[in-house]
């Protein structure tokens, strides 16, 4: 499990847990600075240097980040950090499939990014496709998982707040005076959760609004939260493609790719009665929901981990036809200079 980032442990822990009923061994390396040892648990096995890693010889390494060095032995497969929320990078491409030349294997979210990245599989031809489902939301689909967040005896809807971290993109900043107000009515039941590279400050000033109404929340496993709550207010973090899957309504504020199975509002004063719409169930709105849930993630079965699992084993087995990676050298000597590795 190569992971950068603390949200990556609950991405890859229901991965975890199959390949270890299947009798199989895990081992996590921590890449760089952004990601806290504290969060492994004490059953988890850490490898802490590269020659530690090669070492080990892993038949897959699982990312669900960007990247990862080829100096590290095995097949590589990408699960991706995320859905695809329509970001775009500054050369005005869909940063989702950005083919980076790391990867062996995508194992896809459903329909809608399946069909892009078959076609970039025949474009550069060192990659296999296979559509598996994401394995982070097996939980999510578990009849048995209970959320931590869930107040039974309070009878209010519960309204959860999620903000990506990027200045041009963030509802934080713009609706701030709005969230407040909304703290302080005590009509719903409100928790705060921002993406982990959310500036600081205004981290601070939302964990000052925190009383009976209003919880601010860090934590490294967001699906106990998408469970707790009713409705969202986001704006174009990926993470409301993740709650939306439970078939419940999302309000976004000026989301950059808005479509029917959102309400989106651009005007601060309009997403109190947004919020109180979304909550009615519409039956438009929810018709749209599941419509656009089967072309993102059609798999409500929480089996994804298996179907990623068969895939990569399948690929180690019987490897297809598949070109050489791109050498990637530039790339290369920047991951072994950040992570000071010299061998060769």
């Amino acid at each position: 499990m190569y992971i950068s980032q603390n949200y990556s442990y609950a991405i890859l822990r229901p991965l975890q847990q199959k390949i270890l009923a299947q009798g199989g061994e895990v081992c996590w390396f921590l890449e760089g600075n952004e990601v806290t040892p504290n969060f492994l648990k004490a059953n988890e096995q850490r490898l802490v240097t590269i020659d530690e890693v090669i070492r080990w010889s892993p038949d897959v390494s699982f990312i669900p980040g960007n990247v990862i060095p080829s100096f590290i032995p095995g097949i590589k497969v990408g699960l991706f950090h995320g859905f695809n929320s329509g970001k775009r990078n500054r050369r005005g491409f869909e940063d989702h499939f950005n083919i980076r030349g790391c990867f062996d294997l995508y194992c896809t979210q459903g329909p809608n990014t399946t069909t892009k990245f078959e076609q970039l599989s025949k474009q550069h031809k060192h990659f296999a496709v296979k559509e598996t489902g994401w394995p982070t939301l097996d939980p999510l689909f578990s009849p048995n998982s209970k959320s931590s967040y869930s107040q039974p005896n309070d009878k209010r809807k519960t309204l959860l707040i999620c903000s990506t971290f990027s200045r041009n993109l963030s509802l934080a900043p713009k609706l701030y005076q709005a969230i407040k107000m909304f703290s302080e009515q005590g009509k719903w039941r409100i928790l705060v959760q921002f993406h982990p590279k959310m500036p600081s400050e205004l981290v601070t000033k939302y964990q000052a609004l925190e009383n009976t109404n209003l919880t601010f929340i860090e934590t490294d496993n967001v699906l106990p939260l998408l469970k707790a709550a009713d409705v969202m207010l986001c704006d174009t973090s990926s993470i409301l493609l993740m709650f939306i899957l439970q078939r419940k309504p999302v309000v976004t504020f000026c989301n950059q790719a808005p479509g029917n199975h959102l309400i989106n509002v651009t005007d601060p004063n309009k997403v109190e009665a947004a919020i109180e719409f979304a909550l009615t169930h519409p039956p438009q709105l929810m018709d749209n929901i599941e419509s656009f849930c089967q072309q993102l993630h059609p798999y409500q079965d929480g089996l994804s981990s298996e179907r990623v699992l068969a895939a990569s084993n399948e690929l180690l087995l019987t490897p297809p036809p598949l070109k050489p990676k791109p050498l990637n050298l530039i790339r290369n000597l920047k991951m072994r200079k950040k992570l000071k590795y010299w061998r060769w």
